[in-house]
């Protein structure tokens, strides 16, 4: 846990713990979550940062451990948890056949905004989702990442201090995603707390820290950088004419850590950068793949999240 003073701590897990029957969904995680943070959650489908999220915005009971969200323990007060948060997902439930502004006065009264600042809350949404043109247009006929900026918008309509984001720009193309970014670094500038799960390794590099999950269990947590830097074996780019050959030949060659496609290339980590340079190109021609270029690179987010995930026993199979 953090050693921060609690009050600067926003979210807190302690050993939390989910079991369905005898699937452990997620395995005793602990992490804290200090105020104002764009705190990221990344991992592989079935990694259990749903069901994380699920647990600490209080939709669903742990099987053991604790938490506590906003101050309120995610047990006991879970209504009080409920009060004081945002939740979107990429399901995030608009009425299609609602008006633009119909769907935002519903919001405003489910989440209970006192009718005096209902119009100027309304206002803030429709600027930041860019419709203040559009309000009377149904929400079903919006473009997806439009209709996610507007989802938000209506998430915060009480101005939580804490926004729970599961994987809410899944499908969303790359400049709408942008936008939607824009939006959270407007909200945590004001001092919301972000906490978000995604899929999308540009959108993990937009957090402050992130948390890697595989397979219930929490493998890593720390700032995107700092995970790069971690990552300190020597880690060549390929560049062959049969990308999946290659892969297939140095995963089973000694002294390679780990070897993934990225695009046409291949990335590959080694033990010894010496011996990699001799022996990858040798291996290779005896093997009939043509090398045409094998540079040492940086890792990328990416990279990390693919070695880690492979050292914890691999993503689960579907």
């Amino acid at each position: 846990m953090s050693a921060q003073a609690p009050n600067d701590i926003a979210v807190a897990a302690q050993e939390l713990t989910r079991v369905f029957g005898s699937f452990t969904a997620v395995d005793r995680v602990s992490f804290a979550v200090r105020r104002g943070e764009i705190f990221g959650f990344l991992g592989p489908n079935g990694a259990g940062k749903t069901t994380t999220i699920k647990m600490l915005t209080g939709l669903l009971a742990p099987s053991s451990g604790r938490g506590s969200v906003a101050g309120y323990d995610i047990g006991a007060q879970s209504e009080m948890v409920k009060r004081n948060i945002g939740y979107m997902s990429q399901l995030f439930s608009l009425y299609a056949d609602l008006t633009v502004e119909e769907n935002i006065a519903f919001f405003s009264g489910l989440y209970h905004v006192p009718r005096e600042k209902r119009a100027a809350r309304r206002d803030w949404v429709l600027e930041v989702a860019g419709l203040t043109d559009r309000r009377t247009r149904l929400t079903g006929e919006l473009p997806l990442g439009i209709k996610q900026r507007l989802a938000l918008g209506c998430a915060v309509l009480h101005e939580p201090p804490i926004l729970f984001l599961d994987e809410p720009t899944s499908g969303v193309d790359p400049l709408s995603r942008r936008r939607f970014w824009d939006l959270i670094y407007t909200l945590t500038a004001g001092g919301t707390t972000v906490f978000v799960s995604t899929h999308y390794m540009e959108e993990a590099e937009y957090c402050h820290r992130l948390a890697l999950m595989n397979r219930g269990k929490l493998i890593a947590l720390d700032a995107p950088a700092r995970l790069r830097a971690a990552a300190t074996e020597p880690l060549f780019e390929l560049k062959t004419d049969d990308s999946l050959k290659t892969v297939k030949l140095l995963q089973r060659m000694a002294g390679v850590r780990e070897a993934a496609m990225y695009g046409r290339a291949v990335h590959v980590a080694v033990a010894d950068r010496a011996q990699a340079r001799a022996e990858i190109p040798r291996r290779l021609k005896q093997e009939g793949v043509a090398l045409h270029g094998m540079d040492e690179i940086a890792p990328s987010l990416e990279d990390v999240f693919v070695f880690r995930v492979r050292e914890a026993g691999g993503a689960p199979v579907d």
